[in-house]
């Protein structure tokens, strides 16, 4: 066995269905007692009732997050923060409001408990990303990695099938890139196939019945594995890919993400064939060269929507998002070939099988 890093983050995690009703006590052992919670307009009414069930020790709602945490919007939630003289950031919702609290951390250190409500995965991570002048710049701060999370399967209930499937997909594509990253070891990539297999089994039934809390919590936790794996090795093309997507064009993160996987495996099939027969077997199948194909017929049988121009990404998207990732890349296990990727992008945004 060749050796190896591994460095496990601290973080406390409390996992299990209705673990949401216990918020108030789980805030009360780490004496925080003016909590502001920080949501999604979208989630506004969430928010609202989780203040009432927290009492005096709320100072209020801030659902003000949105995509790819714009530097204003970061802004004006410090300001806030600093007004209400906040000693914690409770972040209710998916990677928009983590963001934004992962952005409040980065600038005043306050900590943070994490709510998720979708399977994004940044909960479990020191990464943050910030956007401005269309350009997404992330790093990596331990004053942005939350407390606490509270995983309660039952808050996603409330997901539909499409932003379940793709949320799902996105928090896949932690884990497949864990596989092949640069700093990988053995105990990450035991999380990351086992994240697979939850994710591959678990998405479908989802799709197929939104109410299913058996289905929502196996996906809970392979989203909570994903997470750690985010959060552990550094990722590689796709997730450049993706990061040019958010930042350059505005597209929708879980849905550029679910789009560009099975794009970005194909292209790196060959460059680590360990890894990449490791995925075929998590995905269902046995030869590495089906990775690709395996995961845009995981997306077809998802109702995932299957091309990057219907999701917003204009007809020089392509040229433009390659040359960018070419001109500042990522690690990645195999190099950066201009005239592929493109092709292979231009597969993407017609929403072609990729070959």
């Amino acid at each position: 066995m060749k050796s190896f890093n591994y460095k496990a983050l601290p973080i406390n995690v409390h996992f299990g269905r209705g673990r949401f009703k216990e918020v108030k006590e789980i805030l009360k052992e780490y004496q925080f007692s003016s909590v502001l919670i920080i949501t999604t307009a979208g989630q506004a009414a969430q928010g609202q009732k989780l203040a009432e069930q927290l009492g005096h020790i709320c100072v209020g709602v801030h659902a003000k997050a949105i995509m790819h945490v714009p530097v204003a919007i970061a802004e004006e939630a410090i300001h806030e923060v600093q007004r209400l003289k906040v000693d914690c950031c409770l972040a209710l919702g998916g990677g928009s409001t983590i963001g934004l609290a992962k952005a409040i951390a980065l600038k005043t250190s306050i900590p943070i408990v994490a709510v998720p409500t979708t399977y994004a995965g940044s909960e479990m991570t020191a990464v943050y990303g910030l956007t401005e002048n269309r350009v997404k710049t992330t790093g990596k701060d331990l004053k942005v990695l939350p407390k606490v999370v509270i995983y309660d399967p039952e808050l996603s209930l409330r997901l539909p099938p499409k932003i379940s499937a793709c949320s799902g997909m996105n928090a896949m594509a932690h884990a497949v890139e864990a596989l092949y990253a640069q700093d990988k070891n053995p105990i990450i990539t035991m999380m990351a196939l086992d994240a697979i297999r939850a994710l591959k089994d678990a998405l479908p039934v989802i799709v197929e019945d939104t109410q299913n809390i058996e289905a929502r919590e196996k996906a809970t936790y392979g989203a909570w594995l994903a997470g750690i794996c985010l959060g552990s090795v550094d990722m590689a093309i796709h997730h450049k890919i993706c990061h040019t997507l958010g930042g350059t064009y505005n597209l929708p993160h879980a849905e550029a993400h679910a789009i560009s996987l099975a794009y970005s495996v194909h292209y790196n099939r060959n460059a680590d064939i360990e890894a990449m027969t490791q995925l075929a077997c998590a995905l269902g199948g046995t030869d590495h060269q089906q990775v690709g194909h395996l995961i845009y017929q995981l997306n077809q049988k998802l109702n995932i929507p299957m091309a990057l121009k219907d999701i917003g990404l204009p007809e020089d998207g392509p040229q433009t998002v390659t040359r960018i990732v070419c001109d500042s890349p990522y690690y990645n296990p195999r190099a950066y070939e201009y005239a592929e990727l493109e092709q292979l992008m231009q597969r993407a945004y017609m929403g072609l099988p990729p070959n």
